[in-house]
């Protein structure tokens, strides 16, 4: 079970209380495991501030073990829109550079798979560069010219019974079987030039194809080298992708548990007021039991606010709860869902 639970209630007559409550409740029947979540003394600010803020934390949030706040990336002396400027810079650099690093590894991979498929599939579309050779063709004639036709091999027969009779002037006994995958054989012809377009038309009647294809030894090696080429930076650019991934996923998620933190402190001000007085509590529900853990909370807290059942409409927008944004409780909540990998 991967989903998390960050709720807040108000201090009893200490937070410590406030715990202890939320423990003995939940213990019963194995409901969930629960952690303190400990948010330093931030400096509050004006109430208008606060629900302002609260409203962009949430647009940001979009975007375990015993949480502690990063006092040095996040300094509590500055104010809550400021921290909150900071972890905004910082992930979105990291988006930024993410996009640029996946763009230039994902468009030198798609290079690489459209050549790959040049030399994979079937005769009548993949690269022919690797199959044939140089002795497979008549060069530099001026009469006479060397081409590849594609026959299925249900109609071997038929090609060398009619190969000859195609069109006039193809040269007696010249093909060759050169390659031959599942479905058909690819197979040289000599003829003379001028009977080209008379052999290709008659080859169709026949179900052969004949293969759009020079041959020229400096093109071909060129491809080979190219597809060499990007093979080389891709296993070069992996590693260290992989590597930024790693650091920069940590970063990531470390700058939005500090968001789940200034939400649940700057929600919990909002609701219970000043000074500043609450528990945090971070909830891995039993998947089991989920119903059972939220009526079991719905009754520890009911008290915070007994119109809760009834007010929330889901299209009503009141500053500073996001109601149309999560479900609304008694109490100060928000889900953290870390299945990150499980994509739709």
């Amino acid at each position: 079970m991967t989903e998390f639970w960050l709720i807040s209630a108000p201090g009893e007559k200490t937070c410590q209380q406030t715990w202890d409550k939320l423990v003995s409740a939940t213990r019963n029947n194995n409901l969930s495991t629960n952690n303190k979540f400990n948010i330093p003394d931030l400096k509050v600010g004006t109430l208008d501030v606060l629900v302002g803020l609260s409203d962009e934390l949430a647009k940001l949030d979009t975007f375990v073990e015993r949480f502690q706040w990063d006092m040095a990336k996040y300094p509590i002396k500055q104010s809550l829109k400021n921290i909150c400027e900071i972890i905004s810079k910082q992930v979105t650099q990291i988006d930024n550079d993410l996009k640029s690093r996946a763009s230039a590894y994902n468009n030198l991979k798609g290079n690489l798979q459209n050549l790959e498929r040049k030399n994979a599939g079937s005769l009548l579309t993949r690269s022919l560069a690797d199959i044939v050779k140089k002795e497979d063709f008549v060069l530099d004639s001026e009469y006479l010219v060397t081409l590849l036709v594609v026959v299925p091999k249900t109609n071997y027969g038929d090609w060398q019974k009619t190969y000859e009779t195609l069109a006039e002037m193809v040269v007696p006994r010249s093909t060759n079987l050169l390659f031959e995958d599942q479905e058909s054989g690819l197979f040289s012809v000599t003829l003379f030039r001028k009977a080209i377009d008379d052999f290709k038309h008659k080859a169709r009647e026949n179900k052969f194809t004949v293969r759009d294809f020079q041959y020229n030894e400096e093109e071909m090696k060129a491809d080979k080298e190219e597809m060499t080429r990007l093979s080389t930076d891709k296993k070069k650019q992996f590693g260290p992708l992989v590597r930024w991934l790693k650091v920069n996923f940590s970063e990531a998620f470390i700058a939005w548990i500090h968001i789940k933190a200034l939400r649940v402190f700057v929600e919990s001000v909002l609701r219970y007021g000043l000074p500043v007085n609450f528990q945090a509590m971070l909830l891995q529900p039993n998947k089991k039991n989920m119903k059972k853990l939220r009526e079991v909370l719905n009754d520890l807290y009911k008290h915070l606010d007994s119109s809760a059942a009834a007010i929330i409409d889901a299209t009503m927008d009141i500053p500073g709860l996001n109601l149309s944004q999560q479900e609304y409780y008694p109490y100060v909540y928000y889900k953290i869902d870390c299945n990150l990998l499980d994509f739709k």
